[in-house]
């Protein structure tokens, strides 16, 4: 589970997760009682569900019983080790450690390669677990425990400074007794001042309160709302939040045609349903173009990814085409080791995958021949198939915003006695064999941006306006460009989440990270 943090100015180099342990855990010592012989490996077949704790009862995502028997921790790390040697885009670059020495978690940490990038980053920042009753309510249904609101933090070391990016409705943060709206800051949790302070156990309680880790907790805050000099008190109680993934949908006159516009925030199984009937109600307004705000989208399902981007194309755009194709490790250059199916490029899906809706129905489409995409560093992997696998069958695709994330890679969520692991199993190509953006995507005129560039407008974000707002920064400016292919003074250049504000200054053009839950933030495809 990934946990949000917020660090103190002395430790800003240090990691953003918290610890799972590592290390010498003494679970049987130098060779302990695991077998292990380096670089030997049983199939990973041959340890599955021997569990510490075997589950008894029927599993929800199959089902089927759960196939757990009794195991010990180095059963379980035997399972990930072979697992990891199998499937592992990078298995080659695993340090192989003896199972018996590790927590199951802190073993899972390690199974990773430990290589650098050019640009100084971690070449695996997407390793993580989840567990796997969380993992499919969220995935399934989109609930988990919050107030409603998505933080975004412009910078996370003091001077501090958090705002809200949106809200999902019928939620903690939108009642009454609440109100947050986009641009609200927050400045005081539980007593803490989330500004300034910089201590331990001050960072400890304004995490507790801003991501709260069960329902039911009750928390205070101070916020500052969006252009207003004054503070206000506000308590909320943590439920469980159904995520609403796209929201805004609408049409903009224009003297050129109407324009689209709809905000899709993440590729859960109700975004099937949501974008359909998104898709539907913007063509019955005879759109002449689409704007699809992405700033947030971090990913999810691959194949929602793939039916939307045929929803905008439509058929003869592509018919017979590669939506994406999947690369495994070196072991499997002609078979997927999850699913032991011949490769074979992902289509664009032109039938619902049965996420919300009855598969097979076929998908409205809008049969665009160019998109424009509100973008900026919260915009990830699965988000940016979308855009990688539109411009592979020559749609058009017009970057407005900041550099995408950079993520072109996926996988399999694997479950085994209670714990769904992601590990990094595949990257993916379009059509024309491309799929190096591991810097991310960049509007053409920004500075000093690695990403690779597409045509548009470099615009950080505006706090200052709600999603959909006509005059909104980067929704602005791509209507702007699309008559008259000309850009504001580029924008948005500071590092995200070092961006600093002060008191009374508009929140307006800069970018931030939002924390949301990791497999929100990658590019997955169901077993």
């Amino acid at each position: 589970m990934q946990h949000l943090i917020f660090r103190s100015a002395a430790l800003a180099a240090a990691t953003v997760l918290t610890s799972c342990g590592g290390g010498d855990s003494g679970f049987g010592g130098p060779g302990g009682n695991s077998g292990w012989v380096p670089g030997s490996y049983l199939a990973s077949d041959s340890f599955y569900a021997q569990c510490v704790a075997p589950r008894s009862g029927t599993d929800p995502a199959t089902g089927r019983p759960y196939p757990d028997v009794s195991g010990s921790v180095v059963d379980e790390n035997n399972f990930l080790r072979s697992y990891s040697n199998e499937t592992y885009l990078w298995y080659s670059e695993i340090v192989d450690r003896d199972p018996a020495l590790y927590s199951t978690a802190a073993y899972f940490d390690v199974l990773k390669t430990t290589a650098i990038t050019t640009s100084g980053r971690p070449k695996d920042k997407f390793h993580f677990t989840y567990p796997t009753d969380e993992w499919f309510q969220l995935s399934q249904s989109g609930i988990s425990a919050g107030y409603g609101a998505e933080w975004v933090l412009l910078s996370a070391t003091p001077p501090r400074q958090v705002v809200v990016a949106y809200t999902q409705p019928n939620s903690p943060a939108t009642a009454a007794t609440a109100m947050l709206e986009r641009g609200a800051e927050i400045l005081v949790v539980d007593g803490i001042d989330l500004v300034n302070n910089n201590t331990q156990s001050g960072i400890d309680i304004l995490n507790a309160g801003l991501f709260p880790s069960s329902t039911g907790e009750t928390h205070t805050f101070t916020v500052r709302d969006p252009g207003s000099a004054n503070t206000r008190s506000i308590t909320m109680t943590s439920a469980n939040i159904t995520l609403t993934p796209v929201q805004s949908v609408s049409i903009i006159p224009t003297p050129t045609g109407n324009v689209g516009y709809l905000v899709f925030n993440d590729h859960i199984a109700t975004a099937e349903q949501a974008l359909i009937n998104a898709v539907n109600q913007l063509d019955s307004s005879n759109i002449v173009d689409l704007v699809i705000d992405l700033r947030y989208n971090g990913g999810g399902y691959l194949d929602i990814a793939s039916e939307f981007a045929y929803m905008i194309a439509g058929a003869a755009a592509t018919a017979g085409r590669t939506f994406e194709l999947l690369q495994f490790n070196s072991k499997h250059p002609t078979t997927d080791p999850v699913t032991g199916q011949p490769l074979a490029p992902i289509p664009f899906h032109n039938r619902s995958q049965g996420f919300s809706v009855p598969a097979g129905q076929l998908l409205p489409t809008l049969n665009l021949s160019r998109v424009f995409v509100l973008s900026g560093p919260n915009t990830c992997s699965a988000s940016e198939s979308i855009l990688n696998s539109l411009r592979g069958v020559d749609v058009e695709v017009l970057q407005v915003g900041s550099t995408t994330c950079g993520k072109p890679y996926g996988f399999y969520a694997t479950d085994n006695c209670g714990t769904t692991y992601f590990t990094i199993q595949f990257r993916g190509v379009n059509e024309k064999n491309f799929g190096d953006y591991s810097d991310g995507f960049s509007p053409s005129n920004s500075v000093g941006a690695g990403g690779v560039p597409l045509p548009g407008c470099s615009v950080g974000d505006d706090f200052s306006r709600a999603l959909g707002d006509p005059l909104e920064a980067r929704f602005a400016a791509a209507l702007n460009y699309r008559d008259s292919q000309t850009c504001p003074a580029a924008s948005g250049f500071v590092e995200p989440g070092l961006a600093k504000t002060t008191t009374g200054e508009p929140l307006a053009l800069v970018d931030g990270l939002m924390h949301k839950s990791p497999w929100r933030q990658n590019r997955i495809l169901p077993k």
